[in-house]
Parts: C-alpha cells; structure tokens; sequence
C-alpha cells in the first residue's frame, strides 16, 4: 500500500481520522513510527515543523484519532457520541495548543507533538460542532472509511478522491462491464 499522505477529506481532522485506512480490512495504519507522524503534522499543514516525537506520541495519536473517527462516525449518522471518545478529544483539546507566530517572512507554526496534537483535536471539535457537518460522507469504494466534507454541486460526490478510489472503482467496473458484455456475445 501507498506510504504517503493523503489529504482528500477537506479537513485536517477528517485527514487525521483517515490514517488508519481500509479499516474493514487490511487495516493499514500510517503512523507506523514517530517520523511518520511528525511527518502527517507537517504534510497536513497543522504546523510549520514538530520537535522530533516518540513512541508515546504516536500512542496518544492513535488514541486520539480513534476517538475522533468514532465522534465522526456518530456526528455523521446522527447517533450519540461515545463517552470515552468524546472526553478523551475534548482532554487533549484543553491542553496546549500550537500558536502561530509572525516572522519577517510570514506566518510560522513551530510545535511540540502534544501541541500538535491539540490542535488537530481543536480542529475536529469546530468541524463537528460547525456548519459542515450535513456535508459529512464516507467513501463510497467499500474498502475504504475515508469521511470527507462533500462540498460538490448537489452533493453528488461518491468518493473521497478520485485518485485513492474513484479511478480503482470506476476501473472496477468498467471491466466488469467488458467481461458481461463479452460472456454475453
């Protein structure tokens, strides 16, 4: 599977989410390493750079972002939120956040991983308390739990990237089509 970042969602909290993919399957988990999450703080846009982080790090992500995947779900078919979930986001969103600073050059987001942490639970919590939450929806490729903002005309969107999915089940089914087409002839 693809080691690199995908950013398809249209939030860094529903990005976050999305890191472990194919849940319902292969479960492959992107944070497989402390560089790797360092690396998904500053790929995703969260800060500007992270102080290098540890084993720990990545267990209080994983933590957090299993909770928030469970909050997204909820929000999403409009049950209730899990308790342990929604206090485990909202702990790590009281803690310090990462503070942008203005240089000479511009906007700069230096942070530890905790502050980065934080942030992107500060993130989740204003995405699921704001205005897109009607606009939530999960891939429609059965192998994926990508949730991602739908922001298309109508809402028509299926997928949460035409690169990641759309293409594999558009391509899926255009040869299943052939072969139909060709066992009937």
């Amino acid at each position: 599977m693809n080691l690199d970042h995908v950013f398809v969602c249209g939030d860094p909290a529903l990005d976050f989410a999305a890191t472990l993919r194919a849940r319902r399957s292969a479960r492959f988990e992107m944070f497989a390493s402390p560089e790797r999450l360092d690396a998904w703080y500053v790929e995703s846009g969260v800060v500007d750079t992270v102080t290098p982080g540890d084993e720990g790090d990545v267990a209080r992500a994983t933590a957090v972002r299993e909770a928030l995947y469970l909050l997204v779900t909820a929000r999403r078919l409009g049950e209730e939120f899990d308790p342990g979930a929604l206090a485990l986001v909202n702990s790590t969103a009281r803690t310090p956040s990462a503070v942008p600073q203005l240089t000479a050059e511009g906007r700069r987001t230096d942070a530890t991983p905790a502050e980065a942490l934080s942030t992107v639970a500060r993130r989740a919590i204003e995405l699921l308390s704001g205005p897109d939450v009607p606009l939530l929806k999960e891939c429609g490729n059965p192998e994926c739990t990508r949730v991602y903002i739908d922001r298309s005309r109508g809402m028509r969107r299926q997928w949460c990237g035409m690169e990641s999915c759309g293409n594999k089940i558009k391509a899926a089914a255009y040869r299943a089509r052939k072969k139909s087409a060709a066992a009937a002839g």
